[in-house]
């Protein structure tokens, strides 16, 4: 599972998927844009030009895990894949939240920090 905000290492919803194999830091690939969810959480978001990568965390999550993190998660975004780019993660594809097709919120443009740490880290 690829997450990209509280649910990374040190965030309040870590605790949902504690004792999980971290495979370590990751971008995705440049094809998303990343917004703010009412300044709760992050929502990535597939575009086909003017995405770049978006930093997060790739877990190894057990089912029973996965379940109880995405319980947590606002109704604006759905489980879905997420392409990861970068040396480490060439043509890899992983489990992630993204902004629920057709969802027309009006939510901040965030791409440009790179990640939702860095973003929050602004507030």
């Amino acid at each position: 599972m690829f997450l990209t905000g509280d649910g990374m290492s040190g965030g309040p919803l870590h605790h949902h998927i504690a004792g999980a194999r971290l495979l370590g830091e990751r971008q995705t690939a440049p094809r998303y844009r990343l917004y703010s969810v009412r300044d709760s959480y992050p929502a990535l978001s597939p575009v086909s030009e003017g995405g770049q990568p978006i930093l997060g965390e790739l877990y190894d999550v057990p089912m029973s895990q996965l379940f109880e993190l995405l319980a947590s998660e606002p109704p604006e975004l759905e489980l879905s894949i997420v392409e990861l780019g970068g040396a480490q993660s060439a043509e890899t594809l992983a489990f992630g939240m993204v902004l629920r097709r057709g969802e027309r919120g009006n939510y901040t443009d965030i791409t440009h920090h790179g990640g939702w740490l860095a973003y929050r880290k602004t507030l």
